[in-house]
This record gives structure tokens, C-alpha cells and sequence, in this order.
């Protein structure tokens, strides 16, 4: 009998050593796996960084890192306007961007706040018209939006800049399906409480809702930032002189055989300086993704 306890116990101990063994090699593998995918993702990232230092400017290198290094592509990026305007398209930009961010927070906020709480007629049927256009690319609008664009007469001059806060601002609002989700996993208690306390459906809004959503309200409005501020094909169409060109067209008139030559290492250097502005909304933003029921405050 003894002897049976002991092949048992010896059994029991190779498998869980088999075991440990598997999930060993298994994390090895994992890990391997995930710093292969990290080196892949951060080379293009370490050349744009590297090129922006590059004393030679043409687009051809015969070495990764550049042989010779420079501030002055950065220098140049800010103080030549003669050919290429980057401090007034990054400007222009920043102000669309900011403009966009604001109106594509509140308009989600509103819709998705009465698709959640509000029930009338006509709700499950903008529900699924807005889910049946969403699923068209959007560039499919882009001649039409135009067109009505240039009717109203802002097609044209510093008029662009309004044109583009109402293209990227007007459809927002249709995007209210995640917002809309996150507040469904609110307790309506809470509305009903607040309700009786005498508050009303702002405060309500105001005071509960808002607060408990600051996680989506973030990611709202980080997008709403990184739409206008990284889109080509509206801006392209929209702006039809430089004067008025965004970043993105910025970067892409860089490209051009005209100025390839001169202006290669100098977008690898706008490249550097458009991605500062979201590096610091991740960073001033990231901890509200940590709040969630904690946040609400009691109308």
C-alpha cells in the first residue's frame, strides 16, 4: 500500500514539474514574441526620430542613423516660410483640432445621454438608420459636402478653417453607440434617486452622469483631437491653396518631387513635432481612465 502512496506521489510530482516546465516555455515564447513586435513597431519610430537630425537632406541614406547630426532641419521647419508654412498649418490645425475636440464631446454627451435615458417614438429607428450610414466610408460624402460647403461660401479663404469645424464637428454626434453603451451600465437608481432629491434631468446630467463617464469622455475626446489633426482626403479636398493647408497637407507637399530634395529630413522633423501635441493629451489624460463610480457626486 505504501508503495502504491509512493508511485502516486512521485507521478504527481513529475507532472507538476512537467507543468512548470510547459508554463515556463510558454512565458519564454510569449515574451519573445511581444519584444519582437515592440523592436518592429519602434524602428520606423526611432528613423523618423533619428532622420530629423540628419545633415543630409535628400531622401536617399546609405546608413540608418545619420552620419552627420543637426539641429537644423527643426530650425528651418520654424523660420523658412518661403516655400513651405508649417507654423501656420501646424496653428491652423491645433485651432480645428481644439474647436472639434469640444463640439465632438458635447454632441456625443448629449445624444448618447438621450438615446440611454430618454424613450420616445422614433428611438430605435434613428438608432439603426445612424448603425446602417455607419457603415458607409465616409469618403463616399466628401464631393456632396463640397458642393454644399461651397454654396454657403466657405470653400474658400480663412472660411476653410470654419468649413473644416463643421465637417469634422456635424457627424460626431452619430458616434454615440460606446458612450451610449457605457452609460446603459449606469444604475438608472442613481437618476431616480437624484430625481426625487429634487434635481433636475441637467443636474442630473451634470452632476451624476458626467462625472461616472470621464473614462469615455476622454477617449471622446481624444479622438475627437486625433480626427481633425491627423485626416488628409477632407482637408485635401476642402483646402485648395496652401495658404490654408493643415498639417497632414503640409507633410504631404514636403513629399512632392519639387521639394523632396531639400524638405525630406525636415518632414521627418514635422513628423517629430506633430506627434508632441498628442503625446501630451495621452499624458494629461491618461489617469482619468482609472475613474469611474467614484467620480459621481450627488445633485
Amino acid at each position: 500500500m505504501s508503495n502504491n502512496n509512493s508511485a502516486a506521489t512521485v507521478e504527481s510530482h513529475g507532472f507538476l514539474h512537467d507543468q512548470k516546465k510547459r508554463r515556463i516555455v510558454g512565458d519564454i515564447a510569449a515574451h519573445l514574441f511581444l519584444a519582437v513586435l515592440a523592436v518592429i513597431w519602434l524602428v520606423p519610430i526611432v528613423w523618423v526620430f533619428a532622420e530629423s537630425f540628419n545633415k543630409n537632406t535628400a531622401p536617399y541614406t546609405s546608413s540608418f542613423f545619420p552620419k552627420e547630426w543637426t539641429l537644423e532641419n527643426y530650425k528651418v521647419l520654424f523660420t523658412d516660410r518661403n516655400v513651405l508654412n508649417f507654423p501656420k498649418m501646424f496653428t491652423t490645425t491645433f485651432i480645428i483640432a481644439c474647436f472639434t475636440c469640444v463640439i465632438s464631446v458635447i454632441f456625443v454627451l448629449s445624444v448618447a445621454y438621450c438615446m440611454s435615458r430618454m424613450r420616445f417614438r422614433v428611438r430605435k429607428t434613428f438608432m439603426n438608420v445612424v448603425l446602417i450610414l455607419g457603415m458607409f466610408p465616409s469618403i463616399m460624402a466628401v464631393t456632396a459636402i463640397y458642393f454644399i460647403l461651397k454654396a454657403m461660401g466657405l470653400a474658400d479663404g480663412n472660411m476653410t478653417i470654419v468649413a473644416l469645424i463643421l465637417v469634422y464637428s456635424a457627424g460626431t454626434g452619430a458616434g454615440f453607440y460606446v458612450m451610449k453603451g457605457y452609460m446603459d451600465t449606469i444604475p438608472t437608481s442613481l437618476d431616480e434617486a437624484a430625481l426625487l432629491d429634487g434635481c433636475t434631468r441637467f443636474q442630473v446630467f451634470y452632476k451624476i452622469i458626467i462625472p461616472i463617464c470621464k473614462p469615455m469622455i476622454v477617449y471622446q475626446a481624444i479622438i475627437g483631437f486625433l480626427g481633425p489633426w491627423l485626416d488628409f482626403v477632407m482637408a485635401k479636398v476642402i483646402c485648395r491653396t496652401q495658404s490654408n493647408y493643415t498639417v497632414a497637407l503640409g507633410l504631404w507637399l514636403m513629399l512632392q518631387k519639387e521639394y523632396i530634395q531639400n524638405w525630406y529630413a525636415r518632414f521627418a522633423a514635422a513628423a517629430v513635432v506633430i506627434s508632441i501635441p498628442i503625446a501630451i493629451l495621452f499624458i494629461l489624460m491618461q489617469r482619468f481612465y482609472q475613474e469611474s463610480m467614484a467620480g459621481s457626486v450627488k445633485g
